[in-house]
């Protein structure tokens, strides 16, 4: 597991910026279901484009977010702790891993967003939280159209079997809102105190992990910092592209679709002289949903994978192991099993 330290990434295999797929949702759908599935099946990663959220709507979200993280430290602590909603600082997860990181996570309910948003925002328009809800739903609506194409590409009879778990209306989506101060400038979460090295390298500001939703859609500045592992201890980083949303494969996925896509482990750089910022739509199921490989790809010669759990259970396993620890193996059947 990768987790921060006071010294910059070293001895580590990078490969220069890569294109991830990029694949424009105006193109024809039988090619388009063709290309997401290749791509989540290659990289478990890839960028849309075309894909309907307005400019405004992603402008207003990343003004509200951006003037957010501006704000003095003791103004933004109004919004946290973060348990597990609120702001944060450095402290990742409930296992302690760290990172050169501060971060509003959400939920994507209206109600909780309008009550959160009085912590954070003192303008009676209630312009934050009418920004948080339209990008929420514009996002919803991008990954539901998403993973209904990819249930025509796998050739499942219901090709909504995916989208409906995010439709539902008890569904378990976050947002969570990452801000990576520049490391030259960055300042320790509690007196202000400069932490940064002097020299000028980057350092990590998110650990390694997979996502363990179904599907994250990600949105950044132009500010790179992103790198997924495509194999141990290769690093790809990811071009920047503030005109497309990056969408990744979780661990749920994987487990729906018997291992054909790979939840692929990633993290996130500071930069030296420039912030960046990330806005992550999480795919979640609702607490009590079944989670199993979809029928239509369990076979005779690719039998099931994983046992049957729920994202309730999942999401405690979550909570009780540090960032970078594997969860879909606590799951993964025995050879014995799987025989039967």
């Amino acid at each position: 597991m990768v987790v921060a330290s006071p010294t910059p990434i070293r001895d580590e295999k990078i490969v220069s910026d890569i294109d991830l797929p990029i694949i424009d949702l105006s193109a024809e759908r039988s090619t388009v279901t063709k290309l997401i599935v290749q791509a989540c099946e290659d990289y478990g990663f890839f960028k849309v484009i075309n894909h309907g959220v307005t400019k405004d709507t992603i402008a207003n979200m990343e003004d509200q977010s951006l003037s957010f993280f501006a704000k003095p430290m003791a103004e933004k602590q109004r919004a946290g702790p973060a348990n597990p909603f609120g702001y944060g600082c450095k402290n990742i997860g409930f296992s302690g891993d760290m990172g050169e990181v501060e971060y509003l996570l959400l939920n994507t309910s209206p109600l909780t967003i309008a009550q959160i948003s009085k912590t954070i925002s003192n303008d009676s328009s209630k312009i934050f939280s009418c920004a948080v809800d339209a990008y929420t739903e514009a996002v919803r609506e991008l990954a539901c159209e998403l993973l209904e194409l990819i249930g025509e590409g796998l050739r499942v009879p219901d090709t909504s079997v995916f989208s409906k778990l995010i439709r539902d209306v008890d569904s378990d989506a976050v947002l969570r809102l990452n801000h990576y101060p520049p490391i030259m400038h960055n300042k320790d979460c509690e007196g202000g105190r400069d932490t940064s090295p002097s020299y000028n390298h980057s350092k990590v500001g998110f650990g390694e992990h997979s996502d363990p939703q179904i599907l994250t859609i990600l949105r950044s500045n132009d500010v790179g910092g992103l790198q997924i592992s495509v194999e141990d201890g290769v690093w790809i980083a990811v071009t920047p592209d503030p005109t497309a949303f990056c969408v990744n494969v979780g661990d749920m996925f994987q487990a729906m679709t018997n291992g054909r896509f790979v939840s692929v482990r990633h993290r996130a750089l500071t930069n030296s002289y420039k912030s960046r910022m990330s806005m992550a739509y999480f795919c979640a199921p609702p607490l009590n949903a079944k989670i199993s490989a979809v029928p239509d790809l369990v076979a005779p010669q690719r039998l099931s994978l994983y046992k049957p759990f729920t994202w309730a259970e999942y999401k405690k396993a979550t909570y009780s192991l540090r960032l970078g620890d594997s969860r879909l193996e606590l799951f993964r059947r025995g050879d014995e099993e799987i025989a039967l």
